[in-house]
């Protein structure tokens, strides 16, 4: 498993204008070539467990007699530190290596990808949701009348609105983006830039709420041309965090 040796700088639009939002139609349901998906996930970093040789730390999980490998999948590093200190307060001479090792989102789904096409060796990625951004996601679903009893997953964070009730897009270089924030917090900064530079546009915007999950399915089972606008906004803390690395440099992603 490789650690993200390099990030993009890619979310300079967070901070610029919203010159250019609208709303974009419902998504139709018609598959992204992987290497298309692939392209989405990498600007995303995770958290895993893993020794001093990057092997991730898995857990057996038995049932009905079947015993499954299962590796967690931290969104916020916080959570993966938090974890760790677990683990080593046992004082298991087993554990004394294992650290937090970030790596790509997408690598995490390449992963995915190979055990399923290999049953004998399947790993389970068990993804963590910050537990935050769990109760802003069903404080959501309360807030628009759904119920919040059968949400799961990690919550991803969008707006809609307009008279269609489209999805919100803004400008970002040349291309008009849907913005899929891991933190509710991050898009309710950028709405309320939006309620100061358009307030007409902004008065009819819903805070919606989607999982990850999901929207992995999404992008494996359609090929609707607005799925390429899609970009996931990861957490502050985790471009941060790998923004302090050593060796990053902009505009380039990990190997």
């Amino acid at each position: 498993m490789k650690k993200l040796l390099r990030w993009g700088a890619m979310f300079g639009f967070l901070t610029s204008t919203l010159v250019g939002a609208s709303f974009l139609g419902n998504l139709r349901a018609i598959a992204l070539p992987q290497e298309q998906i692939i392209k989405k996930l990498i600007p995303v970093p995770v958290f895993t467990i893993t020794n001093s040789q990057g092997s991730p730390l898995l857990a057996s999980v038995s049932q009905d007699n079947n015993t499954t490998s299962v590796a967690g999948v931290f969104i916020s590093k916080q959570d993966a530190d938090n974890f760790v200190q677990q683990l080593l307060s046992q004082n298991n001479p087993n554990l004394s290596d294992v650290r937090v090792t970030p790596v790509s989102l997408a690598e995490i789904y390449q992963m995915e990808q190979a055990s399923e096409n290999n049953p004998e060796e399947a790993v389970v990625f068990d993804y963590v949701p910050t537990q935050t951004q769990v109760q802003s996601a069903l404080q959501v679903l309360q807030n628009n009348g759904e119920s919040p009893d059968n949400f799961s997953g990690v919550p991803l964070f969008l707006a809609t609105g307009g008279a269609d009730n489209g999805y919100l897009t803004i400008q970002q270089g040349n291309n008009q983006i849907i913005p899929l924030f891991f933190q509710k917090e991050q898009l309710q900064t950028m709405l309320n830039r939006l309620r100061e530079q358009q307030p007409d546009l902004a008065a009819s915007v819903k805070i919606q709420v989607v999982n990850l999950e999901g929207v992995i399915n999404l992008l494996e089972t359609s090929n609707a041309q607005e799925l390429n606008q899609i970009v996931l906004i990861p957490p502050q803390e985790s471009i941060d965090y790998i923004r302090s690395l050593p060796n990053q440099q902009p505009n380039q992603q990990s190997n």
